[in-house]
């Protein structure tokens, strides 16, 4: 097997580590302190064509692979994951869009997405459901002459409150009440859809600048023109993009790893300690040899994910080792990188500490490990029954 990357896309990784670490490593502390998302830094994240990368050349983009998408957002998570996760749902939500939208759809929201300059969301999560999406409340009502009424709540939802949030794919139940089975679609909501608002964000462990809020629909009436693919087939989509979310995921994992690799290599060859450098302690040296294995280990089941995505490979067991693999090794490493830098980790302004806020929702987020050790099982052709 070729590890190598092309040209192309040694200078797409280098060109984004050089941003990343230029602009965007030295507001990170400040950022993750303030809780502020940084809008002016999101939208030089699109100046520089991140947002671009996978979206068709005809839509405006630049019409690359998910590959060449992980390789950045890997760099972007490595200065600020916070950012990065931002970067990524906005990527992945636009995405349904491109894929299964209308052309109307696609021409009138997305060029400002794919140009970074707006930012969307997608809503499926709810108070009272998470991974189990048949357990979603959220009601769409047809009212006739084509028009939707949407009830409910979302959330735990990224992107959707910020200054430049632009529209939120709202999952609703479309069935009738009485149906045997629950049939749901996904609605393109914008932000400034009458009956559609947003909650006070939320006081987070990790993530701190990036948006997360609740949202809240109350007879939100949408045209069927609204309507993101086939009426009742939203749930399939959903999956869909939670399934497309779980490579981004691991992507900003695996960059917040090498982030962590980075912090403990910086510290151990700075501090002092029993009158010689940190790094000439054997346990010291131990730690950090077992984390460049395991931060080798997340980049190479990202990447071989990454990869089939873009051959047209459909393993489902790959992209789940990915995302459980990556994301669980993001908070090993993380930890490891705290407990080298002894009492600073534990301090809000070391690094290591942010990296293991930021990172345990990583475990939970899209799937959690425990969703995809039953997926992983599954792909190995064990009987898992997930009711």
């Amino acid at each position: 097997m070729h590890f190598e990357l092309t040209a192309d896309q040694k200078e797409l990784k280098e060109t984004i580590r050089d941003f990343a670490q230029r602009e965007v490593a030295p507001k990170a502390q400040e950022l993750d302190r303030e809780g502020r998302f940084p809008v002016e830094l999101f939208q030089r994240v699109g100046e520089m064509g991140v947002m671009a990368i996978p979206f068709p050349q005809e839509l405006g983009g630049m019409g690359l692979g998910v590959f060449d998408a992980v390789l950045a957002i890997e760099e972007l998570a490595r200065a600020d994951q916070s950012l990065a996760v931002s970067t990524m749902v906005s990527m992945a939500s636009g995405l349904t869009v491109a894929r299964f939208g209308t052309q109307d759809q696609k021409e009138r929201w997305l060029p400002e997405i794919i140009s970074g300059q707006k930012i969307c969301s997608i809503a499926g999560t709810e108070p009272g459901a998470g991974s189990d999406t048949g357990g979603f409340a959220t009601r769409a009502t047809q009212l006739g002459n084509g028009q939707w009424s949407l009830t409910g709540e979302k959330a735990f939802i990224t992107n959707a409150g910020t200054p430049i949030s632009l529209f939120t794919l709202i999952l609703a139940i479309t069935s009738d009440k009485d149906a045997e089975r629950k049939k749901f679609s996904l609605f393109l909501t914008p932000n400034d859809a009458k009956g559609y608002t947003r909650g006070k964000g939320y006081d987070k462990m990790g993530w701190r600048s990036s948006d997360t809020r609740q949202l809240y629909l109350d007879d939100c009436q949408l045209g069927e023109e609204s309507i993101v693919g086939e009426l009742h087939g939203g749930r399939h989509l959903l999956h869909k993009g939670y399934q497309a979310a779980r490579i981004w995921l691991a992507a900003c994992s695996l960059g917040l790893a090498q982030a962590s690799l980075d912090h403990a290599i910086g510290y151990a060859k700075e501090r002092q300690a029993f009158g010689r450098p940190l790094e000439r302690l054997q346990l010291i040296q131990q730690m950090i040899a077992q984390m460049a294995i395991k931060v080798e280990t997340a980049r190479l089941l990202t990447y071989r994910a990454a990869w089939q995505i873009d051959q047209g490979i459909d393993d489902m067991g790959a992209l789940s080792m990915a995302k459980m693999g990556a994301t669980e090794i993001g908070t090993e490493v993380a930890d490891l990188a705290v407990q080298i830098s002894g009492g600073w980790g534990f301090m809000d302004d070391c690094p290591a500490s942010r990296y293991l806020r930021d990172n345990r929702i990583c475990t939970i987020g899209d799937g959690s490990s425990q969703i995809q050790t039953m997926l992983i099982a599954r792909s190995c052709g064990l009987d898992v029954n997930f009711t």
